[in-house]
């Protein structure tokens, strides 16, 4: 899956992809059929494999006839009862638990990937904060010089942003929608009994490893959580890279990404490419985000007409492109040039301007000013630190969606 006018969408890869999502769909009815017949809902007949009997090569079916339900669900579950033979397949659900549990799977998966961009983003700063530690720059304030600082502490203060995060992330919970058609289970209890229909909601949400939940169709807290923690994300990539964009101006050129853009006429041009196309999701995400909160919002009844409708596109796309940010922010740190030379050039320059603060403090208190106005930054610094490893420490042994343990 790519987009044109996204560049750099490919990195993204299926996640979130309509194939995604329709495969996490399928997961979603094998689970509760399974769970049907394992609770003894369903007869042992209506056991079925519903895994490859709906590809990617039927969703342009699935999807022209989505519209006249208004969701995908109703022609999927007619293709897998017809290709299955099991006539229980959805037997007890609404399209809403198979399309929130599915986008929950889906997400899940996004943001695992996410998750070991931000942990490897973290390393990488780990090293520039500890190298650049001592190395001296301007401060800027309002866009102007204000009193020393280190390189060192600005990379401390993006790897504070990456860190939060990063625990954003790692807090969500991934909760199974399971109801019915108005929140009651009153199907699955008319088919089983109130004890079967426990027992088949526990198991299908140890099947899919989502977290067991009441039905929450019109109490949209789980998918805003996701949508700001995505936003979280590129908050934090977005700083960095409008950083890199000033630094790595030619006039001021203490910063350089590794290896810049072309031009499609100026060949002397290299481009800071990676951190203008992070910057791009750093200013679209929010609205993204924005749209899921107004859709939490305008949640009516027992299921919304419209603003459940909203989110799906929404979600996959504000992830999709949190995805692409993240990669591309990895490979920014990774490759980023420090012109130490330059930031004490400049530094130096302006030294009688950026110590009159000091100056003024020093005569405060009747004596001559310190050798050094770097003030607590050593501290400041140790403290990022010692945050950083005890993250990265908690968070080594992980499994392959990026879940912690």
């Amino acid at each position: 899956m790519s987009a044109l006018l996204w560049p750099g969408d490919d990195r993204a890869g299926d996640l979130m992809s309509d194939v995604a999502v329709l495969a996490a769909m399928v997961e979603v009815e094998q689970a509760w059929l399974s769970a049907l017949v394992e609770t003894g809902i369903a007869p042992p007949s209506a056991k079925a494999d519903l895994r490859g009997l709906v590809t990617a090569d039927d969703l342009p079916a699935i999807a022209a006839a989505a519209e006249a339900g208004g969701n995908p669900v109703i022609p999927l579950v007619a293709l897998l009862r017809d290709r299955s033979g099991s006539t229980w397949v959805h037997r007890g659900l609404t399209s809403q638990d198979v399309v929130d549990s599915a986008l929950v799977l889906a997400a899940r998966r996004a943001l695992g990937r996410v998750t070991d961009q931000l942990r490897a983003q973290a390393q990488t700063l780990v090293y520039l904060v500890d190298e650049h530690r001592p190395t001296p720059m301007v401060a800027r304030t309002l866009t102007q010089h204000a009193v020393p600082t280190t390189f060192g502490l600005k990379a401390a203060v993006w790897l504070t942003s990456v860190l939060d995060a990063y625990d954003d992330v790692a807090a969500l919970a991934y909760p199974l929608q399971l109801g019915g058609a108005a929140g009651t289970h009153a199907a699955l209890v008319e088919l089983g009994g109130p004890e079967a229909a426990r027992a088949c909601v526990a198991e299908t949400a140890r099947t899919l490893g989502l977290a067991p939940s009441l039905p929450w169709h019109t109490t949209r807290t789980a998918v805003t959580r996701i949508g700001d923690a995505a936003v979280r994300c590129t908050d934090a990539w977005g700083r960095i890279a409008g950083d890199v964009l000033v630094l790595a101006r030619p006039e001021i050129g203490e910063l350089a990404e590794g290896t810049g853009g072309g031009s499609s006429t100026m060949p002397h041009k290299a481009n800071p490419v990676l951190s203008t196309l992070v910057r791009r999701a750093a200013l679209t995400t929010p609205q993204l985000a924005a749209t899921l909160h107004l859709a939490a919002a305008q949640q009516v009844d027992e299921r919304a007409d419209g603003a459940w409708h909203a989110e799906w596109e929404t979600l996959a796309t504000l992830l999709r492109r949190t995805a692409v940010a993240g990669g591309q922010t990895s490979d920014l740190l990774a490759g980023l040039r420090v012109r130490g030379d330059r930031m004490w050039d400049t530094l130096k320059a302006a030294r009688s301007d950026m110590l009159a603060e000091q100056r003024t403090m020093a005569a405060l208190v009747d004596r001559e000013p310190a050798e050094s106005y770097l003030g607590l930054t050593d501290d400041l610094v140790d403290a990022v630190l010692a945050r950083a490893y005890a993250t990265l420490d908690r968070t080594h042994d992980r499994n392959d969606q990026g879940e912690l343990p």
